[in-house]
């Protein structure tokens, strides 16, 4: 009889202890097997600790019932008394299904679990050989290695032995099958075995000695006739029993099968004989092998057969493998082969790989081969198959730094006990994390995550592959790897005779100029001469990327020059390998960043912090360009400051800029050319109105202390107003006033009048820096009118004297400095100019389209090319903002999202509305981007604002390279010009004349 509440408190303790179903393990717990230990309190506990309680009752259910009669006492006494034994068994019921299931068919087995000596702690290749030494066919042989296998189960799950040992015993344990099972192939064929010598070498994780539970063993075989016999004879009797040996070790039996024996690694691969002789191994190595076999040979080790064969060819193949850097393209060939593997893998999958997704095993483990075949030449403490031992070797001789390698130690560890459990549950070769919920709470409470298992193992598990992703990308990607492995062995470290050949056929303009840089750089015994000779192999092939070598090594010089004593410049380029190449890039693309950065040397830090190229917020400039202001004790100080700040955030775009337009061996090129436009027009404009802020603040107090007599702000107007500024643009701006009350109004025009006079003078005194230049030739009545008027006095002249064109111009009017209310009230009065109701009249529309026309024909520059004049040119800047702005005074008032300063904002809303087709909204607007896009190239390299392209045909290239042409392309360049700006003509003259 059930006591009332019994079978409720039994539930509850079954939750308690980790059942996700206790009506099922309550009916469990009351088999017939396990009578005599149900009510112990220690077998609930016991089974409550496994990674799945639930599991693991069954799997002791089903192991207890298979029992014969005289051994089911033992099995519970031993349970119930002897807890490493418990901990071991109940640990591998809860872990594994699969070691469940063989534990049913083979009930004893689980004595294999009672440890007496040392050596059953921690067994090795003679202990497991000893465990499969009675197996004499393949059924046995699956049988014993499971028995082996249950045994190091076992300690694992239970932290016996860490996941390092784990992957080494499962080494041994598979060397000692490849020996049975070669064994057992030799006695069926004995004949066979007398004619040859066969050597067996492992390759993969198996010759790393770091095998997966479940995982294909890679091998290799080499073969010799045995004295006496004939080669081919004796080559074919060694395949019949490398053919068998792998049979044995793969075949499906009523035992299933042990694992996969894969000979794809060999010579020509499936193409290839399965069996070769050491002489036609090497002969094909230094023939044809590609660069990845010989990075899979890094891991090769003799384990069956002949000792004295597979010896042989370990010796001859280790000097192939320690010169495989030394192959042309080598470092390309291993990255694109890790390219390759990610591309493989279906999308569906990407997320939950956990060996070749990014940021997995396969990270970590072709970025330490790459750094030991690089490295190793030298280095021969570099030479382990091991990953966590060729780790520890790169980290203590200092090719990897320590921090980097104890994250890649602890990730790389993680990631491995987790594909272990994974592929522990069912034996199953898989390296994709489960989705299924109890799948995850099995995983992670076998990782030790008890709390919460599915929320703690996904935290983990992506805080590892991200620490493992960011350190790939430093690590295997470091571009100054190319410099060491694509230089033949003695120009390893750069020498002036060997960089004179190499700049010549680097495509230098000027050797000898060049050669003198790098003498300068490189010559003398110095840490730093030490360090730049490591760099300058991998810089000078960067620079030759350019369109500039020599101009890129010159900087690279000056830069050095200025910063070369400073401990973290070096620092910077040698250990952050997007650093040098980004500034390689920026130094050898065009004048203008150059010119900034060595007005500012240290601005360099920006390019090896991935957040450095990262535009600032406008509030963030304004705040730092004023507290600059307010430091210094004087205008002309504060300007200066505030010009400081404007330097080193036009180098900050421009460097981003370059780096997203060229990209980098680790990032393609930004194909947005859009998006590009548009971050440079928003950094430039923001930076120019917070140092207009800046010069403002200044010249208030230098005269009038924190207050003028008058409120005062200044208005951004065309493509400062539109945040469209180019590098080399100048600040178009109206001024407006308002006089404070009780103040004169002659007094507040005279104080506004000498704000603005003392902003021109500081912004414009020469300094280091570049100029900004204030232009208000946009204000009412141009030159001729006042340079400020109040609001009232705005206000009569709009009502009384505004022109069509200067409506027009209001269009991109926006508040950029100085009183934020009195710039919004502008902001009030000038709406219904530039939005009027009702829209444009004809009149007013014949007066734009006269306007234009006159300009097409009367600004156009004297000789200029009208179909590669950017501003002014056939489907140019000119053509295509006209045209929106005339969509803008006659739909704005209308459709608001007409009412903007952007041009492309604006054309995008007039698609949007339905005033112009989807072609022809994205033939303006490409047009529009292209455009702007050469005039910033063109500043960028000539150091100078232009509309045309430039004529000097290495200028030219420049801008080639930055919008994206590859060398020799340059007439592709003006070609696609002159078709995207005609195609844009035509859409302006049916949109904006009518045509």
């Amino acid at each position: 009889m059930t006591v009332p509440g019994r079978r409720s408190s039994t539930f509850i303790r079954l939750l308690r202890s980790g059942f996700t179903d206790p009506t099922t393990a309550a009916r469990l717990l009351d088999a017939e097997a396990l009578a005599a230990v149900r009510a112990d309190p220690v077998l609930l506990d016991a089974l409550g600790a496994t990674a799945d309680p639930d599991l693991a009752l069954l799997g002791l259910v089903r192991l207890a019932e298979a029992q014969p009669a005289e051994d089911l006492p033992l099995l519970l006494d031993t349970l119930v008394s002897a807890k490493p034994l418990r901990d071991r068994l109940l640990g591998v019921l809860g872990a594994s299904e699969a070691l469940a299931d063989h534990l049913a068919r083979h009930p004893r087995d689980w004595q294999a679990l009672v440890t007496y000596e040392a050596a059953d702690l921690h067994p090795g290749l003679p202990e497991f050989e000893q465990g499969l030494a009675d197996a004499h066919e393949p059924v046995a042989l699956r049988v014993a290695y499971r028995r082996c296998l249950l045994s190091i189960a076992a300690r694992d799950v239970c932290a016996t032995i860490d996941v390092a040992q784990t992957a080494a015993e499962l080494a041994d344990l598979a060397t000692a099958t490849l020996r049975a099972a070669l064994r057992i192939a030799s006695a069926a064929a004995p004949q066979d075995a007398a004619a040859c010598r066969l050597a067996v070498i492992a390759m993969g994780k198996c010759g790393g000695n770091e095998l997966n539970y479940v995982s294909d063993v890679d091998v290799i075989f080499v073969g010799e006739a045995a004295a006496g016999t004939d080669e081919g004879k004796g080559i074919q009797a060694a395949t019949r029993l490398a053919s068998h040996l792998m049979r044995i070790c793969s075949e499906t039996t009523v035992e299933g099968t042990i694992w996969p024996v894969d000979a794809n690694l060999r010579p020509e691969g499936r193409n290839g004989p399965l069996v070769r002789t050491l002489a036609s191994h090497m002969a094909y190595y230094q023939r044809w092998a590609k660069t990845w076999e010989f990075q899979a040979l890094l891991k090769a080790r003799a384990v069956a057969g002949d000792a004295e064969l597979g010896a042989q060819y370990v010796e001859a193949i280790t000097p192939l493998v320690w010169q495989a850097a030394e192959r042309e393209n080598f470092v390309a060939d291993v990255q694109k082969m890790r390219r390759r593997v990610v591309d493989n893998i279906p999308a569906s999958q990407i997320d939950r790989e956990l060996k070749l997704g990014p940021g997995g095993l396969r990270d970590v483990e072709f970025a330490v081969q790459l750094l030991q075949l690089v490295h190793g030449r030298s280095d021969t403490t570099l030479r382990s198959g091991t990953t966590l031992d060729a780790l520890h070797a790169l980290a203590a001789g200092g090719y990897v730094g320590r921090a980097d390698a104890a994250q890649l130690h602890d990730a790389y560890r993680f990631l491995r006990a987790m594909e272990h459990r994974i592929q522990l549950y069912r034996l199953r070769r898989t390296h994709l994390v489960p989705e299924d919920e109890g799948d995850l709470r099995r995983l992670g409470r076998s990782m030790g995550l008890r709390t919460e298992p599915v929320a703690g193992l996904n935290k983990a598990w992506r805080r590892h592959a991200s620490v493992v992703r960011r350190l790939h990308e430093k690590l295997f990607y470091r571009p100054l790897l190319d410099a060491v492995a694509q230089l033949a062995p003695g120009e390893t470290r750069l020498s002036p005779a060997a960089a004179g050949q190499r700049l010549e056929a680097l495509g230098y303009a000027d050797p000898a100029s060049a050669l003198r840089h790098l003498e300068a750089l490189a010559s003398g015994v110095s840490r730093k001469a030490a360090i730049q000779r490591t760099l300058l192999p991998v810089l000078l092939g960067w620079f030759a990327d350019s369109a500039d070598p020599d101009a890129g090594l010159l900087g690279f010089r000056k830069v050095s020059d200025a910063l070369g004593k400073t401990p973290w410049y070096l620092r910077l380029l040698r250990d952050e390998g997007a650093a040098a190449e980004n500034l390689a890039r920026v130094l050898s693309a065009g004048r203008l960043a150059p010119d900034l950065l060595m007005r500012a040397p240290e601005a360099v830090a920006l390019l090896g912090d991935p957040e450095g190229l990262q535009p600032r917020t406008a509030e963030a400039l304004e705040q730092e360009v004023l507290a600059a202001v307010g430091r210094a004790d004087s205008g002309e100080a504060a300007v200066a400051a505030a010009r400081g700040v404007r330097r080193r955030e036009l180098f900050r775009t421009a460097a981003a800029d370059i780096i997203a337009s060229y990209g980098t061996e680790e990032n393609p090129a930004e194909k947005d050319c859009g998006a590009l436009v548009d971050r440079v027009g928003d950094a430039v404009s923001e930076l120019t109105a917070a140092t207009i802020a800046g010069a403002l603040r200044a010249a208030v107090r230098d005269h009038w202390g924190e207050t003028l007599p008058t409120r005062f702000a200044v208005i951004g107007v065309g493509r400062f107003g539109g945040h469209e500024l180019g590098y080399g643009s100048d600040a178009d701006v109206l001024f407006v006033h308002d006089p404070r009350e009780g103040v004169d109004e002659q007094e507040a025009a005279k104080a506004a009048q000498t704000v603005i006079a003392e902003m021109r003078r500081l912004l414009q005194l020469p300094t280091a820096d570049p100029p900004l230049l204030i232009d208000a030739d946009l204000r009412p009545e141009g030159r001729s009118g006042p340079l400020v008027r109040t609001l009232s006095s705005y206000a009569a002249y709009y009502r009384r004297w505004s022109l069509t064109w200067e409506s027009q111009a209001l269009l991109r009017a926006e508040p950029v400095a100085g009183d934020a209310d009195l710039g919004r009230t502008f902001i009030d009065l000038i709406d219904p100019l530039r939005y009027p109701a009702e829209g444009l009249g004809e009149d007013a529309v014949r007066e734009i389209r006269r306007l234009k026309a006159r300009m097409e024909s009367e600004r156009l520059p004297r000789g200029a090319d009208p179909t590669l004049h950017t501003k002014l040119g056939r489907g140019g800047l000119s053509d295509v903002e006209w045209t929106v702005q005339l969509l803008q005074m006659r739909h704005a008032w209308a459709e608001p999202g007409l009412r903007t300063t952007r041009t492309r904002q604006a054309l995008a809303a007039a698609h949007a509305a339905g005033l112009i087709p989807t072609e022809e909204a994205q033939i303006l607007d490409e047009a529009w981007v292209l455009a702007t896009r050469v005039r910033n190239a063109v500043m960028l390299v000539r150091g100078r604002a232009g509309d045309t392209f430039p004529a000097d045909a290495r200028e030219l290239a420049a801008v080639g390279r930055y919008l994206g042409y590859p060398e020799g392309r340059v007439g592709e360049m003006l070609d696609d010009y002159r078709r995207t700006t005609r195609r844009a003509r035509a859409v302006v003259d049916d949109l904006f004349y009518g045509a």
